[in-house]
């Protein structure tokens, strides 16, 4: 048969841990849905990037926050019947406040500092439904971080 393929650079995903346990997620607008939608801080790859590089300034983009501390938990292919996007997915521990450099579309994200609890809570209540963020907090319980 024929299929079609989406090609996709890939990309990689942060799970941001403040020093009191709270984690960071935003919480932006995704045009394909029409939603507003709560996430981990995430982005595409360039070509050829080193998806900790990807991680480490995607985490500084859209929460202004840097680590000393980056760490890959595993990764997940996120739609393997058509697609070829492969996501990285990081936790960043000792974050260091300053300033965040949004991209086009992202003036509008706010920042939200979770707990473990208020984050699983909000999964189960259909509030967080994104799947890297899902798997994201689920790499993190399943570390050795917290």
């Amino acid at each position: 048969g024929i299929r079609e393929i989406a090609i996709h650079p890939g990309g990689a995903v942060v799970v941001p841990v403040k020093d009191d346990e709270k984690i960071i997620l935003v919480k932006q607008f995704r045009y394909p849905l029409q939603k507003t939608l709560i996430e981990l801080p995430a982005g595409k790859l360039e070509k050829g990037e080193d998806p900790l590089v990807c991680a480490t300034r995607e985490l500084e983009e859209e929460t202004g926050y840097k680590s000393n501390k980056i760490f890959k938990l595993g990764e997940i292919y996120t739609a393997p019947g058509y697609c070829t996007e492969i996501l990285h997915i990081y936790s960043a521990t000792e974050l260091i406040p300053g300033n965040h450099n949004r991209e086009e579309g992202e003036h509008g994200m706010e920042i939200l500092e979770l707990t473990m609890n208020e984050i699983q809570q909000m999964i189960m209540n259909g509030e967080i439904t994104d799947a890297k963020t899902i798997v994201g907090i689920y790499y993190l319980q399943n570390s050795k971080i917290l």
